[in-house]
């Protein structure tokens, strides 16, 4: 019995396979093997090929930030919007289990290829975590540089949790933070 998939079907499985293999060791042939999709069906979803795919992945990562994270910081309630910010992003990253693919981007040569959808996301998200700090009462200058050490330690902590294969420094790293802000 033949599988048949749609565009949204693919888009978390390319995602993963970007996530484990990284943006340069992603081939057509080891997407093929972990989809199980053929070369044909895959141009069909994306033409412009392994580009395509990667820009489709982080506007599909952008777009969960946006309505999970940085819409609830801009809409709620300013303690509201950070208990939502704490909870989707240790959701999001399975509690450290899995690394953002926004960052890993960051990281190698791919970041100028991307770098506006990269510099957005991280941005974006600095700013509606220090935009909601402000509404709650915090100093401007103090919620920049306190939203901009929360960003970085969470994804800081992504970083070690994978480099030690220990999910729990992502956890224990959240609560710190938590504790700070």
């Amino acid at each position: 019995m033949r599988t048949v998939y749609e565009k949204a079907d693919v888009v978390p499985m390319i995602a993963e396979i970007f996530r484990d293999l990284g943006y340069e060791g992603t081939s057509l042939s080891r997407i093929t093997e972990r989809t199980g999709l053929g070369k044909g069906s895959l141009y069909h979803f994306f033409p412009g090929g392994k580009e395509e795919m990667a820009a489709t992945v982080l506007a599909e990562v952008d777009g969960w930030f946006e309505r999970f994270v940085f819409e609830p910081l801009r809409r709620d309630d300013p303690a509201q919007g950070i208990a939502t910010m704490w909870a989707a992003v240790d959701d999001y990253f399975r509690s450290g289990g899995r690394v953002c693919l926004v960052g890993a981007f960051a990281l190698d040569e791919t970041r100028d290829r991307f770098a506006t959808a990269i510099r957005g996301y991280f941005a974006r998200w600095i700013e509606a975590l220090r935009d909601a700090l402000v509404r709650g009462g915090r100093d401007p200058a103090d919620a920049a540089l306190d939203a901009e050490e929360v960003v970085l330690g969470i994804q800081g902590a992504l970083v070690l949790a994978r480099a030690l294969g220990d999910p729990a420094v992502f956890t224990r790293a959240l609560d710190r933070l938590k504790d700070r802000l």
